[in-house]
Parts: structure tokens; sequence; C-alpha cells
């Protein structure tokens, strides 16, 4: 390896010392010279491979950027969900003598409340706007840099969406934006993982180098074994993830409003939870169940035949992220006396696999990288998948960044758990319906009825989704692997597993969700269930009263809903065990055969 004129000139006495003849005082000096640079090179080494590893995770992540980044459309606006937004035009201001001025525009996408803050060069947050959508002119843009966020509360518990907006003055310099300690981090740690590299790579590299002036040529006699420190720091670096992300110590204090948070604080909260001296029945689910199925209702219905009932549906959750909530709360498998799986046509987009993996992280194990990945269908969430399992932390990015902004607000906000569950087991649901409202399938026209409100009519438009067919392809794939995945684990157990339709919506001519059940789940995995609430059971709630969208039950119809499921557990579980002990009641819940029995339904 040829060496340029810049040898370090240590190095190079150092190299020419080790093949001149020495004797005496200059051996003893040598001799201890040697051993401290070879010391002092392998730490270089391992320090080197050491930021590399987290050069890979800090910069190459999207989630954990330092400076903003622009998106392929040119726009720095950062999409936590799906369908929140919030944008500014333009997003690199002039600013003249009298200041600049910027656009911004939100939507939060479904109609609710929308709060709009905006933190000038990391002051203090202050309310910039409210509303689920609208647009306002900001016309005191200095040269500054301006972060609008929109949240779902006033508190700034709930980010949806931000956008960066940077001023500066005319002239030549007028898109040069300002740089933030962000981008001074981020090109020092570039430069010196440059910097260690060079040096570890070039001192301990054989070959000719330079010792004097002219060329003296010799070898490196002392090889720092380069691969083996790149193997320990790689290790060290996983094991400090571990330590960090896998050991529940960072878990413990994900933001509560983010999906992994709520996912990490149910699951704990029911593992915490003791055990009711009832028949338990676990309700598993996406924003569809929990919007439609009330575990308060439920306890008061099936008080009377020993039933408790316990919801972990989440919104955003799906097939895969149930069956490890249901290995995280239930790890004997002789928890519960039933679980209840729902089924039917959803929309899955390939787009949300960051969220799932996100959402999910908080149940994940090493040995989990193969099995989690394979349910994803593009391999960029297979990859992000496996990298989940192994490096945790790679999942909690944009949760990390918040809690190193607002340290503060998270540590106030993990107080209120006990509230958070409380209000999640009281929720009644939304009071408005869709009564009045048409819609015309070949011209996609809608009709609202007079008594919505705008916020109201917003929030049905934006629910009208026309999913690809990829899309809803994706969605049969996940509950067709992981709901078989579910009952293989309890084929052993006790534990009844039923399965129990969804109702499609008010308008069951959408495109994509006019499909009928059976052609979501094969015949051979509902018969291997304890029993499946037929398909036609919620037909009558698919009516416009019953829903706040079109895809989401209202307070009526999570009533009628609840009520409707929980009868159709009581008789059919007091059928079975009437059948298999010839005595009414749940007796036989827990008896070897039962289960066979109940399937001859």
């Amino acid at each position: 390896m040829l060496k340029g004129h810049d040898a370090l000139p240590i190095a190079s006495l150092l190299m020419r010392n080790c093949n001149a003849p020495m004797t005496g005082e200059v051996h003893k000096r040598f001799g201890e010279h040697w051993r401290n640079w070879s010391a002092l090179l392998e730490s270089l080494s391992v320090v080197a491979a050491f930021l590399a590893c987290v050069a890979l995770f800090v910069l190459t992540e999207p989630g954990l950027r330092a400076a903003p980044q622009q998106s392929a459309s040119g726009s720095n606006s950062e999409r936590v969900s799906g369908a929140p937004r919030i944008t500014a035009n333009p997003e690199r201001v002039t600013v003249t003598g009298e200041g600049g001025s910027t656009d911004v525009q939100w939507d939060t996408g479904n109609g609710s409340p929308g709060f709009v803050f905006v933190t000038e060069d990391g002051r203090k947050p202050v309310l910039f706007a409210k509303g689920s959508q609208g647009s306002r002119s900001a016309p005191w843009i200095g040269r500054n840099h301006y972060v609008f966020e929109l949240y779902g509360d006033n508190q700034r518990r709930t980010l949806l969406a931000r956008v960066t907006v940077s001023g500066s003055i005319g002239g030549p310099s007028s898109h040069q934006r300002k740089i933030s300690w962000q981008d001074v981090a981020r090109w020092m740690l570039i430069v010196g993982l440059a910097a260690v590299s060079y040096f570890a790579v070039y001192l301990s590299s054989p070959g000719p180098v330079r010792t004097t002036f002219p060329m003296e040529p010799t070898t490196s006699p002392c090889p720092l074994h380069v691969v083996r420190n790149l193997a320990l720091s790689i290790a060290a670096f996983v094991f400090l993830d571990g330590v960090i992300f896998h050991s529940g110590l960072y878990v413990s204090i994900l933001a509560p409003s983010s999906y992994a948070g709520r996912i990490a604080e149910i699951t704990q909260a029911e593992k915490d939870r003791a055990p009711s001296g009832l028949k338990e029945v676990l309700v598993l689910g996406d924003s569809r169940i929990a919007e439609g199925f009330s575990t308060d209702l439920a306890n008061e219905l099936g008080s009377t035949g020993g039933l408790k009932f316990v919801s972990l549906a989440e919104p955003a959750a799906s097939a895969n992220t149930w069956y490890y909530m249901v290995r995280e709360v239930d790890p004997t498998t002789r928890r519960y006396s039933a679980i209840i799986i729902p089924y039917g046509v959803g929309y899955e987009p390939n787009s949300a696999d960051p969220l799932r993996i996100s959402m999910t992280a908080p149940l994940l194990g090493y040995g989990d990288c193969f099995h989690f990945a394979s349910g994803f269908q593009r391999w960029s969430g297979r990859f992000r998948a496996f990298t989940a399992c192994i490096l945790r932390g790679s999942a909690y990015q944009d949760d990390v960044v918040d809690l190193l902004e607002h340290p503060i607000s998270r540590i106030t906000s993990l107080h209120g758990e006990a509230a958070r569950m409380h209000s999640r087991e009281v929720y009644k649901g939304r009071d408005y319906d869709l009564v009045g409202t048409s819609y015309d399938s070949m011209t996609g026209h809608v009709t609202f009825a007079e008594k919505l409100t705008e916020a109201q009519r917003l929030a049905f438009r934006k629910s009208l989704i026309q999913p690809s067919q990829s899309d809803v392809e994706y969605s049969l794939k996940l509950q067709r692997e992981w709901i078989p995945r579910i009952i293989n684990r309890y084929s052993k157990s006790p534990t009844s597993i039923v399965l129990t339709p969804v109702p499609r919506g008010p308008f069951v001519e959408l495109s994509g969700f006019s499909r009928g059940y059976v052609s979501v789940l094969p015949s051979s995995v509902i018969q291997r269930t304890t029993f499946s609430v037929p398909e036609q059971t919620f037909d009558f709630l698919e009516k416009p009263e019953y829903y706040f969208d079109a895809f989401h039950l209202n307070a009526k119809g999570r009533q009628r809903f609840t009520e409707t499921l929980v009868s159709q557990l009581i008789e059919r579980f007091q059928s079975a065990d009437s059948k298999a002990e010839g005595n009414i009641g749940f007796q036989a819940w827990n008896q070897p055969g039962r289960t066979n029995t109940a399937n001859n339904l």
C-alpha cells in the first residue's frame, strides 16, 4: 500500500525502528513504544468499526436522519401515519427587510381535531392554528428554523405530521438553509469515522511505507487483526442495542401516544393484571373491533355466565401483530378460556409496513427475525422486519428523536397510564350516524345528510378507501398466514379459538369490500377452530345508521355488535358444554376433548 507525503512522522519512525538493529536502551525504548502504539492502533480499529455501525444506523435510516430530508416530491414534510399531512409553501423562504411569508396547510385525514404548533429554533412551541383541516399564512418568517407540527391533541401527545420551514436573506445565499446542530453532529461523525478509519487502515496494513526521505522500503511486522476487531465491534453494538432496547429499559419510556407505545402499554397492563377468577375471553382486532366492541358492555352481559372480556384490539394492528400480542400476554397458552379472532376483507397497504414493524417491535425477540420477516410481501419490508428483531432500536428511531426533542413532555405523559386504560375501557363510541347519506358506486358521488358537520363529512370522504387489488390480496394473505399460526399455538391447549366476521360497512358495494367472507379464510382453517360465528350474523349492521364513516361502527352499532357477539358466545359455549358433559354451564371448558365436540356443532 503506497503512502503519500503526508504519512505520519511518528508512524514512519515506528515502522523504521521495527526493522532497525536494536541493542540495549534502543531496544527497550522501542519495545515500550510499540506496546503502547499497538494497543492504541487496536483501539483505533475497534473504534472505527464501531463508528461504522453507528453511522450505518444513524445515517442510512430515514427515521433518524438528523436534519429534515426532502422527499421524492421535493418536500421535507414528515408523514407519521398514512392520512395526516402538513405542508408549507414555500419551505425555504427568502427573507427581505420586512420578513418572509409561507402558507401552511394541514389535514388530520379523518376529520378528527387537529392542533398546529410552531417551534422557532428550539424555543417553546406556540399554538399556530387548530381544526381538522385548513390553511393559514405565516407572514413573520425570519432568518431561523420553524418546525410546524400537527398534533391530534392540544397537549402535544399525538404527533401526526411535521414540516420544517427555514428563512434566509435574499441574494446568492437565499436558497441556503441555516446549518443546525444536527447537521454539524452528522458531519462531525462522518469526518471522525473517515479519519479514524484512515489511521487504523494506514497503520495496520503491511507493505512499503515512507520512513525517511527518500523512501526506505520496509514492512509492518505486527498486523492489527482488523477483521477480528470489526466482528467484535459489531457484536458490541448489538449487545448495546440489546441492553437498551431488548431489556425493557427503553420500552418502559416509549411515547404512550405512538403505535409502539400503545401496544407496549396495553400488553404490559394485561400481563400485570391479576386473574379475575372468572372465565376470561380475549378479543383481538384492529380499529374496526376497537370501535365496534365494548368490553364494559360485554362484561355486563357476560357476568351471568361468569365471563370476563379483555380487549387488545388496537387501530392499525394486523394478524401478525395479534400473534405476538397473544404470545406476550399468554406464554403458557392456558390463561384464557377463549380467544376471539375477527376476519374479513380489510385494507393493508404495503406502504404501512414500517408502521406495522414499529408497533410490533416491543413484542419481538432475536429468535423472531425469520418468523416475523416472512409475513411481509416486499423484500424491503422483510429486511426492515429482520433488522428490527436484531437491532430493535432501528424500529424506535422516530420515538427516540421525539424523546430527545421533548424529554419533559415524555416524562409527564408516562404518568397517565391508569387514566388511559380506564378511558379505553369505558369508551362508548362515536355518537353520530350516516342516516340520510347515500353513495353512488357507479359515479363515486356522495350525497350527505344535512345534519353532518363539515368535519364529519370530511371524515367520511377520507374513509372511502379504494384499495388496489394487491392491497386487498395482501390483507387476505396476512390473515391466511397468521390466523392459522395462532390456532396452531393453541392446538394442544384447552383455550377455545373463535372466529367472527366483521361487519363490512354501511355501503357494501364499495369496491374491494363487497367480497364474501368465504374468500377470506379457507374452510380448512375455519373447521380447526372451536366454532365460527356464522357469516350472516352481522348483516343487519351493514346500514348507515350504525356507522360514523365508511368503515367503523358508531356508538349504536358498537352496542348492537357487542350484544350479538356475546349472545352468540354464551349460546354456543353452553351448548357445547351441555353436549360434552351433560349439564349446563361452562364446566367443560378445561376438559380434554371439548374442542372436538364443539366442532361438530
